[in-house]
């Protein structure tokens, strides 16, 4: 019998890896920034999507 769609989601990974294309120019921003903040590229590219994500529905970010 094939598990639940929740089963099988609360058996993953915290974490999941994607790939996006940015344009030279907003990658090259990106990477300053995280030089300037002494952070990695993707730790600048997770703050915007939360801050991002928290914008667009901020009742959410209310009950984290």
């Amino acid at each position: 019998m094939k598990q639940s769609k929740l089963d099988d989601e609360v058996n993953l990974p915290p974490i999941v890896r994607v790939s996006v294309s940015l344009p030279r120019g907003l990658h090259a921003e990106l990477e300053q920034i995280a030089r300037d903040k002494k952070v990695s590229l993707a730790w600048v590219i997770r703050d915007a999507a939360e801050k991002y994500v928290a914008d667009q529905w901020p009742l959410l970010a209310q009950t984290k």
